[in-house]
């Protein structure tokens, strides 16, 4: 076992080491006693040689002793006789000469030996360094045939992706927040109208080439999208610097780390010039198709006209004639018209009627928003504009550029908004609340009230310019009490449309209640009916529909005397509700209590309605 033990190796060599060294001044002293080296110098050449061959086999110690067994042995065997110890005085230089170069010869063989341990040792450890140098080498050249490997295959995947960006017209870009670095794709600064071997991309040379129309909203999007860190699409025009123009798609991703913290934005823009192109093309095709089937359009409405304006009776017939008419143009358009009739449902058929149909149709009730909150709602507001205006916000004016915006109730609005929307009609124009840059506005403006505006301006809260801007086409919607024919339309329409939503099947109309609905005056027009009918299919049991006669708020108004809408009959029976939801409420109009919210008309309508019938709101508030 010990033969194989590696850590026993050393030690073994050491014993070798000191025997060889006995044995090479040995066979020197047995070499000298041969007859034939009766030399003298023949016993110090051996005796030498051994040293020497001791200390560069050996080592130090094998060759320290072999220089004093050689010293000894020359010592006891050669100066004195056998006998004697000592040496004699005469030959003592000679011993002392003898042992002085045993001693430098072992110490020369000692640094010989050692010196060349250490060349050894530096050329292993060279061979060494030149063998891990080459492992080195043959490690970088293998990682330079990968990273170029690598590199080319970059190349190739960045010749494919610039490749297909040129082909689909789409260029990427990537804005980094942390680094302060923009990057942009050789495609992207083409379609942006940059040279990419010549200009280096920054943010600003691509925002400046935004349509001024599209540019703020498009900084608004982006920068809301960073505040939020979500994905964002957005479609805007450029300008070239030859003037041509161009339509951009754009989307963009937010990277954050893993903090949460955002990184930057990467997009693209796509070029979509020749699909907008295209879509115009479809649009002119589309409304030639239209104009070609006007005729038939108009013959199928007789009866369903503008969806969900339904009847053909005379007045209303007149009503659609009108519309027909105005909505093709840019007029401003005033309809006018009792509650309930239906005045957005006209709007929205001259908004469908338009060359804007594409575009949007931003309806604002003026009515039923506070009055100091009516301007930020129609004409937005900059950050800080008042307390509560964390961010800009868009008015409804900038949401329906390019469309229709319809405000009904528009003799509601406050004498400051009036001077506003004047402004707008007049000079295209308007200014956010709290801001100092006037915006352009194309946007169609169609009104609705129920007031009598012109006696507003005689009382002094109605501006007569606004009102002259405004009534460039006017529209009275006939209430439903002066169009009667149409009723059993509107009553087969609102049944087959509640009872569907039902799961109800209703075939036929109880003749009796039928009767009901056409002699009722309907006070609340189109509206009361709706409610009335909707109410009666969720009661109804049976395939026959019917109405209960008390749901009815006073007794239905003679047929005979229908026909006249301001008789002295009907005065009396207005006068009626008015003073029994005035006691009801104590005098009090407005309000969630008030008489106006329990008949289910705008204040402004109970005002007019209690001056034209001479009712004293007094008389009540004391009871």
């Amino acid at each position: 076992m010990s033969r194989l033990n590696p850590l026993l190796w050393p030690e073994r060599r050491a014993i070798w080491n000191y025997a060889i060294a006995v044995l090479s001044v040995a066979s020197a002293l047995i070499v000298v006693r041969l007859p034939a080296f009766h030399l003298e110098a023949a016993p110090v050449s051996l005796f030498l040689c051994a040293i020497m061959f001791s200390a560069w086999l050996g080592g130090t110690g094998p060759g320290l002793l072999a220089t004093i067994l050689a010293a000894i042995a020359f010592h006891y065997y050669f100066l004195p006789p056998m006998h004697l110890f000592f040496t004699r005085p005469t030959e003592l230089p000679r011993f002392l000469i003898f042992t002085v170069s045993t001693l430098f010869v072992w110490l020369l063989s000692a640094a010989q030996r050692s010196a060349t341990e250490s060349l050894r040792r530096a050329r292993d450890d060279l061979k060494g360094t030149v063998q891990e140098l080459q492992r080195t080498n043959e490690a970088l050249q293998a990682e330079s045939r990968e990273r170029r490997h690598a590199e080319n295959k970059l190349r190739r995947s960045e010749a494919y992706l610039a490749e297909g960006q040129r082909l689909s017209h789409a260029g990427s870009w990537a804005n980094n927040f942390l680094s302060n670095t923009f990057f942009a794709s050789p495609e992207m600064l083409r379609i942006f109208g940059h040279d990419p071997d010549q200009e280096k991309p920054t943010e600003e040379m691509f925002v400046e080439r935004i349509h001024p129309e599209d540019r703020q909203l498009m900084l608004e999007t982006a920068d809301k999208a960073r505040k939020e860190k979500t994905d964002y699409e957005f479609d805007y025009r450029i300008i070239l610097p030859d003037g041509s123009l161009k339509h951009i798609h754009g989307v963009a991703h937010p990277v954050v780390n893993k903090s949460g913290e955002l990184v930057e934005f990467i997009g693209f823009a796509i070029d979509v010039t020749q699909q907008h192109r295209a879509f115009e093309e479809i649009q002119a095709l589309r409304d030639q198709l239209y104009n070609e089937n006007l005729a038939l359009r108009e013959e199928i409405d007789v009866s369903r006209m503008f969806e969900e304006i339904v009847g053909s009776s005379p007045p209303l017939q007149a009503v659609l004639s009108q519309v027909s008419k105005v909505a093709p143009t840019e007029s401003t358009v005033l309809i006018t018209g009792e509650t309930g009739t239906g005045k957005e449902l006209i709007a929205r058929a001259i908004h469908k009627r338009s060359q804007r149909s594409s575009r949007a149709f931003v309806s604002v009730n003026c009515a039923a928003i506070p009055r100091d909150l009516i301007g930020s709602e129609l004409f937005g507001h900059e950050k800080g504009a008042f307390t509560g205006a964390t961010q800009r916000r868009l008015g409804r004016f900038e949401l329906a550029e390019g469309g229709t915006i319809f405000l009904d109730e528009v003799g509601e609005l406050p004498a400051d908004m009036q001077t506003s929307l004047l402004r707008v009609l007049q000079e295209r124009e308007f200014e956010r609340v709290g801001g100092t840059r006037s915006i352009r506005t194309d946007v169609r403006v169609v009104a609705a009230t129920n007031r009598n505006l012109e006696a507003a301006i005689a009382a002094g809260a109605f501006r007569s310019d606004l009102f002259y801007r405004l009534n460039v086409f006017p529209i009275e919607i006939p209430p439903l009490r002066e169009r009667r024919e149409d009723i059993p339309l509107l009553v087969e329409y609102f049944i087959d449309r509640y009872a569907s939503n039902a799961g109800k099947k209703i075939v036929g109309i109880n003749k009796k209640s039928l009767d009901l609905l056409l002699s009722y005056s309907w006070p609340g027009n189109i509206r009361e009916l709706q409610n009335v009918i909707e109410r009666s299919v969720i009661v109804c049991d049976s395939e026959n529909f019917s109405v209960d006669e008390s749901w009815f708020s006073r007794p239905p108004a003679q047929a005979d005397a229908a026909v006249q809408p301001l008789s002295e009959k009907l005065a009396a029976q207005e006068k009626e509700m008015i003073e029994a939801a005035l006691a009801e409420s104590k005098g009090r109009v407005s309000g969630p209590s008030g008489a106006a919210a329990k008949l289910g008309i705008p204040q402004s309508t109970l005002d007019s309605k209690i001056k034209s019938l001479k009712i004293n709101k007094q008389h009540f508030k004391t009871r």
